[in-house]
């Protein structure tokens, strides 16, 4: 009797504990701020690396009264499906490649022109000077809040049996590309047959044969494992194309001041922190599809960018788009 009753005090006992571990879960829950964020790459990347940073910061200067819920590899949805929970306030935070991002936002379809960067320290001037705080600033009318950008690369060719040399290499291939206007013009201007197609479905793509390459940057090529499918990588980098993080206007407008402050802090310190995680990646990655076989091909850029250098003035009609263009090009 006296062991039932022993059993039956334990078990009131453990009941009450975790009620009151559940309050008080519940209660700090409140009292802490947290961002989710939603994004398609993986753990192994920079950007993830990068937010994991900036989650550490904005906790270490909120005291814990805020922190950032990074859900990564797609797991909320495509990049498409992000920017559109962003605008109806059903995520907080996202970061897109700027050639997803162009769909809802016309005029970063400058960023996917061919060519237009001479170099990444060029591109790094424009991204953080006035024209990249214009082209942020921008996107706040369709409800998406621009945060920053983070260092992507540039984006080169690869392919599964046929070698790319030069742009009449690309005649006939089917080159997959991001669900971007300017990405198909790119493509299809220089030889290709622009095939879009998401990126989760690529490599069965690509090993099935129903696209003969794609274009990425090194890191994005190696942490996919495209290399095992793909054996030529061409360098000819024909665009340097940002990814831009991203919060709902609808969370922005919901922060005090305070708040934002400790976004804006944090945002600043993870650029910093993933240009030098890139610029690892980017030399670890190379070497590593090398060592799996992987032919790297440097090819005379100038051939390429020839062949592309027309595709500028069919934006002459677009005055605000081409004004970027020419501020771009102007740029030092």
């Amino acid at each position: 009797m006296l062991k039932i009753f022993l059993n039956f005090s334990l078990m009131k006992f453990l009941l009450k504990f975790l009620i009151f571990v559940f309050f008080i879960s519940c209660t700090n829950d409140r009292d802490v701020k947290i961002i989710r964020l939603g994004h398609g790459l993986s753990t192994t990347h920079s950007v993830h690396k990068a937010m994991v940073f900036m989650d550490s910061v904005i906790k270490l200067q909120s005291k814990g009264k805020m922190r950032i819920q990074i859900y990564p590899s797609e797991q909320l949805g495509t990049e498409r499906q992000c920017l559109e929970l962003l605008q109806i306030g059903s995520l907080d935070m996202t970061k897109v490649s700027a050639g997803s991002l162009e769909n809802f936002s016309p005029n970063i379809k400058v960023f996917g022109l061919p060519f237009l960067f001479r170099d990444r320290e060029h591109s790094y001037s424009v991204l953080d000077s006035d024209i990249g705080s214009d082209l942020l600033s921008g996107t706040e009318k369709y409800w998406l809040k621009g945060l920053a950008y983070y260092d992507a690369g540039a984006r080169s060719f690869y392919t599964r049996e046929k070698k790319i040399h030069n742009p009449n290499d690309l005649n006939g291939l089917k080159i997959r590309v991001m669900e971007s206007k300017t990405a198909f013009d790119m493509v299809k201007i220089l030889g290709g047959s622009p095939t879009p197609i998401s990126y989760g479905e690529l490599y069965t793509s690509l090993q099935q044969g129903v696209v003969d390459g794609a274009e990425n940057n090194p890191p994005s090529f190696y942490l996919s494992k495209h290399y095992e499918v793909c054996k030529f990588y061409t360098l000819d980098e024909h665009t340097i194309l940002p990814d831009v993080l991203l919060m709902s206007t609808h969370t922005w407008n919901s922060l005090n001041k305070q708040q934002k402050e400790w976004v804006n802090n944090s945002v600043k310190l993870s650029v910093i922190e993933q240009r030098k995680l890139w610029a690892k990646s980017e030399k670890e990655s190379l070497e590593a599809v090398k060592e799996a076989g992987v032919e790297i091909i440097i090819p005379d850029k100038k051939l390429f960018v020839e062949q592309s250098k027309n595709i500028f003035e069919s934006y002459k009609s677009n005055s605000e788009l081409y004004n970027f263009i020419e501020r771009i090009k102007e740029s030092k």
